[in-house]
């Protein structure tokens, strides 16, 4: 039994390693960690309310954040505000509906701090088929969307002026991030997936500048973390999520200081 449960974590270790790879990559481009961070935060008031009520906790999770998306978005573009206050705003207030929302339910509040973390040696059949079709999915849009993706992430305005509805694209974008946070949920929880979608996307933005590259390796990371993480978990004893997120800080960590020590010394090329 405890083998067909491992297996079935190390699946879903495997897919949403995948799919935290492949959106990453975006997130670095465009400059969204924060961002991503907020929406994690604010997906969890949604995991909450869809467990005590029971609803579907991918739904619940999903759109708890997009609503959060938005509100960020029309904030932001307000005048007299900044993307950066309102994100803030938004990951604080989120967290706490949840934090309050859960410690208003006693009955449920043992189970619900498993999505904080992720309780990835629990997932079922259904975990595993919503984590495959989300990682075709978001394979396929990126794929379909290439050159519009790197045009409004690189150069927006130049976008803009060439008719590409670069708004449109911006929220497609992070519908998609929030479909991969909500899918993490049950790997690393809502807090840790940050460190599976940002950390191995920037360490692969320091080896390579192109894009085709940069996601083989982002992939790659990844879904070494979260399998390394897993197996790292059983050997040790220890928490999968916080595992899986440590591996993958320090695969950033040892690409920075990796490519720092070259440039030690060089002299600027002009």
């Amino acid at each position: 039994m405890l083998d067909i449960a491992f297996n079935r974590a190390l699946i879903e270790a495997v897919l949403v390693g995948t799919v935290c790879g492949l959106i990453g990559v975006h997130v670095v481009l465009r400059r969204q960690a924060f961002f991503t961070m907020a929406m994690t935060h604010a997906t969890f008031p949604g995991v909450v309310i869809a467990a005590v009520t029971g609803l579907n906790l991918y739904l619940g999770g999903f759109a708890a954040g997009v609503l959060a998306a938005l509100a960020v978005t029309a904030l932001s573009r307000r005048r007299g505000h900044d993307s950066s206050t309102a994100t803030a705003v938004a990951l604080a207030a989120g967290f706490a509906l949840g934090v309050a929302l859960m410690a208003a339910q006693d009955g449920f509040t043992r189970d619900l701090t498993a999505y904080l973390t992720g309780s990835i040696l629990t997932v079922g059949t259904r975990d595993l088929v919503v984590a495959a079709a989300v990682t075709a999915a978001v394979a396929l849009v990126l794929a379909v969307l290439h050159k519009e993706l790197l045009f409004t992430a690189f150069d927006p305005g130049g976008a803009r002026a060439a008719g590409y509805r670069t708004g449109a694209i911006d929220l497609l974008v992070l519908v998609l991030i929030e479909a991969v946070v909500a899918t993490a949920v049950p790997a690393v929880g809502t807090i840790l997936t940050l460190a599976l979608v940002v950390a191995p996307a920037g360490a692969a933005r320091l080896w390579t500048d192109r894009l085709v590259p940069m996601t083989a390796v982002a992939v790659a990371l990844a879904v070494g973390s979260a399998a390394g993480g897993l197996y790292l978990s059983r050997a040790l004893d220890i928490a999968a999520g916080g595992a899986i997120s440590l591996l993958a800080a320090l695969a950033f960590i040892v690409s920075m200081l990796a490519r720092a020590r070259p440039r030690l010394g060089a002299v600027p090329q002009r």
